[in-house]
């Protein structure tokens, strides 16, 4: 399954889960201007990767853009050739620089989510197993990446999100009115 970052140098690179993954020679660093024609998570997305975007993934791969999220303004976005760029439905991270962080994954848990959601538990698990924190991916995020690969498309992955969400509030709310 070929396995792709654009690197823009803006994480610490002792900490950063691309970088370990690009050493490990489990990823490969491409440049701006090479075209990908798989999945690719970056925030430039429309849709939400859904299983319907297995297909995609088993014949072209997957690939992130690696950039820090205060810095997206010094990303250039446009000179990227891709050809299905998805965004990642909530989902808190695990790893030790963001955990318990909703929306802010690193690489391997981007990778890990993609491959989950389409349907890949083993690659998601095999990238999940470089790290030591990796097992914890899996564990806080079981129900929601279940309910996700069992979408049939992005709009229906929204729609698990949002009712998600909106699960969360209510629990929150209820907590607050008995002063929990």
């Amino acid at each position: 399954m070929p396995l792709a970052m654009w690197d823009f140098d803006h994480c610490d690179p002792k900490r950063c889960s691309g970088k370990k993954l690009a050493r490990l020679r489990v990823v490969n660093i491409i440049r701006t201007t090479h075209r990908f024609r798989g999945i690719v998570l970056s925030p430039n997305g429309t849709q939400a990767v859904s299983p319907a975007d297995r297909s995609i993934v088993a014949e072209h791969g997957l690939a992130v853009v690696d950039c820090s999220w205060a810095r997206l303004e010094d990303v250039p976005f446009k000179k990227l050739k891709t050809s299905h760029d998805r965004l990642l439905p909530y989902l808190v991270a695990t790893n030790p620089v963001n955990y318990g962080r909703p929306w802010k994954l690193n690489c391997a848990e981007a990778f890990a989510a993609c491959f989950y959601i389409t349907g890949f538990p083993e690659y998601a698990e095999e990238v999940l197993g470089k790290f030591k924190w990796g097992h914890a991916f899996a564990k806080v995020n079981g129900e929601l990446l279940r309910l996700y690969s069992g979408c049939k498309d992005s709009t229906e992955v929204v729609k698990v999100q949002n009712e998600w969400l909106d699960k969360i509030e209510q629990e929150q709310v209820q907590r607050q009115a008995n002063g929990v």
